[in-house]
């Protein structure tokens, strides 16, 4: 993988140890796995983890006050990279989403007490966490706003009845953070209150599992019921009413990071349809000399490379202290549908091999078409990134007109 000439050599350093962490620890694990984890086997995550914390990988997003590397986003970009080559190293590293995201909002937004309750044990791998903002239609979707969950004031804290969906991670997590309007109504734009929940509270249960096209992403997705859940006021995340302000804090950033690893995936699918295309014999050549297959490998070339400049630009944009709102959303929308093509262009160039379990392509193919929906459809961001442009032309407009 190239690295940018702005990265420090100890950040080149650590993507080296990761790429040999999942070669040698990883890429066997996901094997043995099949890549399915969403029954979530306990000790697998345990074993990955121990192989990470031992190579001195684990949490390299987190501050070094609670247990992580302390990485910039840029430096991120590399070192995911190298994780996501497969399906499991995310975990591996604890990088994997939801805790990732978690992880990064908590330590912006906590408070000090917080942080030890929840994100230090977090960070060290000792407990998982969920993110509980989507609900069935008509509630919270690609729409944050349509937010339905209420957290209504009883004495000493809240209580929080809704139903939640898609809820990646709840089976086993130790904790939600759950999104509850706590004032006005669905539809408005403000409103909203971020809580930690802990898994044992009463009032909230795993409804069902929900059987979905990808399996690789550890416990899956749930449906969780949120029945008369009272917690207190120190459950809190932040200040009340400003959940979808936080909710921002979050988002870029985990939209970017969803792309680093799944470009870390379309990589080894294109190695995979390299090392297939320089070997296999048909019509008196190698496909790799073929000239249409040497298109598919060209184009899948031209994505990798195109995505990768995208993540980087974006990652130095928020390592700037800017909000990257613009750019996180170009950088995601293009992503995931570059990925699609690549993992889709190396099972066509390995035919029926590459539709077989001989080869993980098949499965990858499965898990990276759900990426163009996770974390906002293309359609949602296609639609913001326009809005944004056209509001950015009206006031060029309106100052060359002064």
């Amino acid at each position: 993988m190239p690295i940018p000439i702005d990265i420090d050599p100890s950040v080149a350093e650590l993507a080296e140890r990761t790429r040999q962490l999942v070669h040698d620890v990883v890429i066997p694990v996901e094997k043995e796995t099949g890549g399915r984890v969403h029954d979530g086997p306990e000790k697998v995550r345990r074993r990955l983890q121990d192989a990470a914390r031992e190579a001195g990988l684990l949490a390299p997003h987190v501050g070094r006050d609670w247990g992580g590397l302390g990485l910039n986003t840029l430096a991120q970009a590399v070192v995911f990279e190298e994780a996501g080559y497969s399906l499991l190293g995310p975990l591996a590293l604890n990088i994997a989403a939801p805790d990732e995201g978690n992880m990064h909002l908590l330590e912006k937004v906590a408070t000090e007490e917080q942080k030890r309750r929840y994100l230090a044990p977090l960070a060290a791998g000792e407990i998982r966490s969920c993110f509980a903002m989507t609900e069935p239609a008509p509630g919270a979707g690609s729409d944050p706003s349509a937010l339905a969950t209420t957290a209504t004031r009883v004495p000493g804290g809240w209580r929080i009845d809704g139903r939640k969906w898609f809820i990646s991670g709840a089976r086993g997590a130790g904790f939600a953070i759950c999104m509850a309007r706590t004032s006005g109504a669905p539809g408005d734009r403000g409103g909203a209150t971020m809580f930690l929940v802990d898994a044992d509270r009463p009032g909230m249960t795993i409804e069902r599992d929900i059987d979905t096209l990808d399996e690789g992403l550890f416990a899956g997705h749930s449906e969780i019921v949120f029945d008369g859940c009272v917690v207190g006021d120190e459950q809190v995340l932040g200040e009340v009413d400003r959940g979808f302000e936080y909710a921002q804090v979050r988002l870029a950033p985990a939209r970017l990071t969803h792309c680093m690893r799944w470009l870390g995936l379309a990589r080894r699918a294109q190695d995979i349809a390299l090392e297939r295309a320089s070997t296999r014999e048909a019509f008196g050549s190698r496909l790799a000399e073929l000239g249409m297959v040497q298109q598919q490998l060209a184009d899948s070339e031209i994505d990798l490379t195109a995505s990768r400049a995208l993540i980087h630009d974006t990652a130095r944009v928020l390592d700037s202290g800017a909000r990257g709102a613009q750019e996180s959303a170009i950088a995601k929308t293009f992503v995931a549908e570059a990925v699609g093509r690549v993992v889709d262009r190396s099972v066509q160039i390995c035919g029926a091999l590459g539709i077989s379990s001989d080869v993980p392509l098949s499965r990858f193919l499965r898990e990276v078409r759900a990426f163009r929906i996770y974390d906002g459809p293309s359609e949602t961001h296609r639609w913001a990134i326009a809005r944004r442009a056209v509001s950015r032309h009206a006031r060029h407009r309106e100052g060359t007109a002064t």
